[in-house]
């Protein structure tokens, strides 16, 4: 059942070095205050898991917090490449990255898989790709009833699932609407999971479209206003598109990345109403 933590303290109990951690959410509610806390509480060696990796992402691997990147896309949406990242890669620095590429469908079949409690997925979505050849987590096989080539991907159960939310009660259960990606997927995946949410509520308010998840699916809840800024929150706040367009210049720098990440998340406080 979910508990109710300041941030600090959901992050301190769930995410250890080492960990396979997932932090998901699509153009919208991005949980970059978790991400930010991770690099605050100075974790190292994940392996870090993201269909779409952006900035939260530039920053936790600019920082030293990530050996490996598992994704199907990364950049800073609307402007261009992660530096970091790039960095990361090209040059081992803070720390050498290793990374597994897939395809989105790919990405999120592994998280069907790992949610349903399958070993694996299969999909017809790598054809006329090279990254059969180049993953080494992606294998063909036959189809037992038509003969048909079909790529396999095993299934994704990270260590930690984090989302961002716009609301949960104060029993935990979670409600989540506007534009959604792989978010209840992760955390039904995942060992663990950490939903940080824009506010806790007496009750609950059933929205078209929206997504519940149960208190029995969340193993902790965190009241974070503003948790997916600069991303999106709907009914909350706006995209900050000046604080993307910044990250280009900052982030190209390895002198002015680590000047920022010290003044802007190392030395602040978490992004937490308790």
């Amino acid at each position: 059942m979910a508990r109710i933590l300041a941030l600090s303290e959901a992050i301190a109990e769930l995410v250890a070095d080492g960990d396979e951690v997932a932090m998901e959410g699509f153009t919208h509610l991005i949980p970059v205050a978790a991400g930010q806390e991770i690099i605050r509480q100075g974790r190292e060696d994940l392996t870090l898991v993201r269909m779409t990796p952006d900035i939260v992402y530039d920053q936790l691997i600019g920082a030293g917090c990530a050996r490996k990147l598992v994704f199907s896309w990364g950049g800073n949406p609307g402007v261009g490449s992660l530096h970091r990242f790039r960095d990361a890669v090209q040059n081992s620095w803070p720390v050498p990255l290793e990374i597994e590429e897939h395809s989105h469908a790919g990405m999120a079949n592994r998280y069907a898989a790992g949610a349903s409690g399958l070993p694996f997925a299969v999909l017809r979505g790598y054809t006329g790709t090279d990254l059969v050849e180049q993953t080494e987590n992606i294998k063909t096989i036959q189809c037992p009833f038509t003969g048909e080539t079909l790529a396999a991907v095993p299934a994704l159960n990270p260590d930690v699932g984090i989302v961002h939310a716009q609301q949960a009660d104060r029993a935990g259960n979670v409600q989540m609407w506007g534009i959604t990606g792989v978010q209840k997927e992760t955390v039904l995946a995942s060992k663990r999971s950490l939903v940080t949410v824009e506010e806790i509520v007496d009750e609950l308010t059933p929205r078209p479209g929206g997504v519940v998840l149960p208190k029995w699916a969340v193993t902790a809840v965190a009241e974070a206003p503003g948790g997916a800024r600069p991303s999106y929150a709907q009914g909350f706040y706006e995209r900050d598109n000046g604080y993307y367009q910044n990250w280009d210049a900052i982030s190209r720098s390895r002198e002015e990345f680590e000047t920022w990440i010290e003044a802007n998340v190392r030395t602040t406080a978490e992004r937490s109403a308790r």
